[in-house]
């Protein structure tokens, strides 16, 4: 499997839910489970299926973070050597201060993983078509970007590394 690209900060909310769920909801689901059983029959006891179907998801959570750490290949912006060598580029993990020249309208972006990605907070996916035109690109660039809406252009206003 490839490796994918992760922030520093995306890897860390992943080791905390992972950390929640093993120490948390994993026990709190099996202690829910031996409470159901000791209700008697299994068979018509809801609350015996729905903590079951519950432990088959963080499970299965767990195993999913599990996974993606391992294959992560993480990227922390804030590190001399990585700020060295972006120079100044939009690089993974950046974050990007454009100006939306059709409205004059001004925008910062953060290219993150797939998985941390959330439009509302900023953060776009590296995979996006506007993440994918601003990599390699610095200040004072201007970026033509065909996205599902159209056509729009930017000017990168600045970069930072944090």
């Amino acid at each position: 499997m490839h490796k994918i690209p992760l922030t520093a900060s995306g890897a860390e909310q992943l080791r905390s839910e992972l950390e929640r769920l093993k120490r948390v909801e994993r026990p709190r689901i099996i202690e829910a489970i031996a409470e159901a059983r000791s209700h008697g029959d299994l068979k018509e006891n809801a609350e015996y299926h729905a903590a079951r179907e519950q432990q088959g998801f963080i499970e299965g959570r767990i195993k999913d973070i599990e996974t993606k750490l391992s294959n992560a290949h993480i990227v922390d912006v804030t590190d001399e050597h990585t700020r060295t060598l972006a120079n100044g580029k939009v690089i993974f993990g950046a974050t990007v201060e454009v100006l939306e020249l059709d409205g004059d309208q001004e925008q910062t972006f953060r290219i993150v993983g797939d998985d941390e990605a959330d439009s509302t907070r900023g953060l776009i996916s590296i995979s996006s078509p506007i993440a994918r035109s601003l990599i390699g690109k610095q200040v004072d660039d201007l970026v033509a970007v065909e996205t599902p809406g159209g056509l729009r252009e930017f000017e990168i206003l600045g970069v930072r590394y944090e």
